[in-house]
C-alpha cells in the first residue's frame, strides 16, 4: 500500500486516506444502485451524490490504492459512517436482490408486526412473534428482558418479499442492529443510573402515552417519579398491550382493574414485565433523559393536549375540566 501510495505522488498531491468517512454520525442505511456495466470510477459522482463520499477525486484516488475492479452491477446497502474502504467491499459484495420496503410503525407491538408480516403473505402467522419473544436470534448488546420487545427498532427496512425468500430471523436481526446503531452506541454509556431494560420500558409507556416529543421528557420524569415512590403507574396504554387489537375498548375495560393482569399497572406498582411497543429515537432519550416537574399525575384532553396535576386534586379537578374518566 505505501508503494502504491508513493507512485501516485507524480499524479496528485496526496494520498486518499482509504479510512475516511463522510459522516461518522449518520449510520442511516442508503441504497446505491450500480448501473449495469459501471465501473468504479463513474460510480464516484453519484457517491457524493448521496453523500456516502465527502470527494470524488477522493474517492477515484482510493481505487488506485485499492481494487476497484470488483464492483457488482446492482443495489447495495451503504451507510454514509462507512470508509471508502468499506464502501468498496460492500460495492464488491452480492448485490442486494429487488428487495422491497417494509415500515415497522412506532409503538408496533412484536405481535403487530407478526400480523403485518402474515398478511403480506411472507411469514406464517406466528413465525416472526416466536422468534422475537424466544429470543432465538442473539442481540448485539446485553438485555435482561425475557423478550424482544421494545428493542426491535421501528423503521422502514428493505426486505425480499415472498414466503421463501423473507427471513423473519434477518429482519429481528437489523432491527436489534440498528436499534444498537441509532440509540446504544451514541447513548447506551450513560444511562442515567437506570437499568437498559427500565429505559426501554419507559420508553414504550412514553411512546404510547405522550404524542407531543416536547411534552414526552416531562412524561417520563413522572413515570419515574411514580417509579421511585411506589405508586401505581396508573398507565392505561400497559393494559392494552395483550389485547389482540390495541383499540378493542370492551377487551380492555375487561382487563384494566385485574389483579392478575401482570401488566395492569392500575392494580399492580412497578414496571410491567417488558416493554409494551418498540419506541422511537424520541421516546427512547426521553426516558434516557426526563425531566424534572412538580407534577405527580398528567392526563390528555381530547385534542391530545398534556394538563399535569401536582396532586390527586389536582388531578380530579383536570378530570371533571375536561371530561376525562
Amino acid at each position: 500500500m505505501r508503494n502504491a501510495c508513493l507512485a501516485l505522488i507524480a499524479l496528485a498531491p496526496a494520498c486518499a486516506n482509504p479510512d475516511a468517512v463522510a459522516n461518522a454520525t449518520d449510520p442511516t442505511p442508503v441504497i446505491f444502485e450500480v448501473p449495469q456495466g459501471a465501473s468504479g470510477q463513474r460510480v464516484g459522482a453519484a457517491l457524493v451524490e448521496q453523500g456516502l463520499v465527502d470527494s470524488e477525486f477522493n474517492w477515484k484516488l482510493s481505487l488506485r490504492q485499492l481494487d476497484g475492479s470488483c464492483i457488482k452491477a446492482g443495489k447495495h446497502e451503504l451507510r454514509r459512517n462507512m470508509s471508502l474502504r468499506e464502501i468498496l467491499a460492500q460495492l464488491c459484495a452480492a448485490p442486494l436482490p429487488d428487495d422491497v420496503p417494509f415500515t415497522v410503525l412506532e409503538g408496533w407491538r412484536i405481535s403487530d408486526i407478526d400480523r403485518a408480516l402474515a398478511d403480506r403473505g411472507w411469514i406464517e402467522p406466528g413465525a416472526f412473534q416466536k422468534i422475537a419473544t424466544e429470543k432465538s436470534v442473539p442481540a448485539p448488546f446485553e438485555t435482561t428482558s425475557p423478550t424482544y420487545e421494545g428493542y426491535l427498532y421501528p423503521e422502514t427496512y428493505r426486505v425480499s418479499p415472498g414466503p421463501e425468500r423473507f427471513s423473519p430471523e434477518r429482519l429481528v436481526a437489523r432491527q436489534l442492529q440498528t436499534f444498537k446503531e441509532r440509540f446504544l452506541d451514541p447513548h447506551g454509556d450513560d444511562l442515567g443510573g437506570r437499568t437498559l431494560h427500565e429505559v426501554v420500558v419507559v420508553a414504550s409507556m412514553v411512546e404510547r402515552e405522550e404524542p407531543t416529543p416536547k411534552y414526552r421528557p416531562i412524561v417520563a420524569g413522572i413515570i419515574y417519579k411514580r417509579l421511585d415512590r411506589g405508586i401505581a403507574l396508573g398507565i392505561d396504554a400497559t393494559s392494552r398491550y395483550q389485547l389482540e387489537r390495541w383499540e378493542d375498548e370492551r377487551a380492555f375495560r375487561a382487563v384494566l382493574k385485574d389483579p392478575n393482569d401482570l401488566y395492569g399497572t392500575r392494580v399492580r406498582t412497578g414496571l410491567p414485565p417488558t416493554a409494551i411497543g418498540n419506541p422511537t429515537q424520541s421516546a427512547l432519550l426521553a426516558a434516557l433523559r426526563p425531566e424534572a416537574s412538580e407534577y405527580l399525575y398528567y392526563l390528555h384532553d381530547r385534542t391530545g393536549t398534556f394538563h399535569g396535576g401536582r396532586n390527586a386534586a389536582e388531578h380530579e379537578a383536570n378530570r371533571r375540566k375536561y371530561n376525562v374518566y
